[in-house]
């Protein structure tokens, strides 16, 4: 049986659009878009979240050494299309041990990120900009030109590492488990938009994460 769809803010059950209603409603957060249940690693996952998808689906390119893409997650329906992606990637931990990271785009509001992150409301907050960035990375694709720099602010998070900025008018989320694999992102990462049309990137796929089961 197919599992349904989930709130994306606390993926709770939802109740489906009816006769009066077009909008999924969660019984703690209202409206809210549908998690969809995660894509196996794979092309047919790729493929199948890249179908109607209307915001960035990052991974960093070239891969990390040793790591893998395991899973693909969205936020959408037919009817509003996927406006968040959810790219899962799993390899050697630089300080020791393996290590999990999840790469989210998403439109304002959506909350898939927040709830990645443990953060109690959709977004990261006000404020979590203030300061100088703790981090930046390097995106294209394509709405990006080559080289454009995109700056990520560090968020608490108990036992996972928590970035997020802003890229391409989207959130921008790296959550990386565990705390220590935050380092990862120390070193100079790009992003590539696998939107970009007529790309051929051979992704090396590992099991499915169940950091996009919960």
């Amino acid at each position: 049986m197919r599992a349904e769809p989930t709130c994306p803010r606390c993926t709770g059950r939802l109740r489906p659009p009816n006769a009066w209603s077009s909008d999924w409603i969660c019984a703690v957060h209202g409206a809210v878009l549908p998690r969809q249940p995660a894509k196996r690693p794979g092309p047919e996952g790729l493929a199948a979240l890249l179908h109607d998808v209307r915001v960035p689906v990052w991974t960093p390119w070239p891969l990390p050494h040793g790591w893998l893409v395991t899973g693909f997650g969205s936020v959408g329906d037919e009817r509003t299309g996927t406006r968040a992606s959810a790219v899962a990637l799993s390899g050697p931990n630089l300080v020791s041990g393996p290590a999990d990271l999840l790469l989210i785009a998403e439109e304002p509001g959506i909350g898939l990120g927040a709830f990645h992150a443990g953060l109690p409301g959709p977004d990261p907050g006000a404020g979590f900009d203030t300061g100088p960035p703790h981090v930046k990375i390097e995106v294209c694709g394509p709405s990006a030109t080559p080289g454009h720099t995109v700056p990520l602010w560090a968020v608490p998070g108990e036992d996972r590492a928590v970035f997020v900025g802003e890229a391409l008018g989207n959130w921008l989320w790296a959550v990386l488990w565990p705390a220590g694999a935050g380092v990862l992102m120390a070193a100079r990462m790009s992003l590539l938009d696998l939107r970009e049309p007529g790309m051929e990137v051979d992704l090396p796929y590992g099991a499915p994460s169940p950091r996009l089961e919960h």
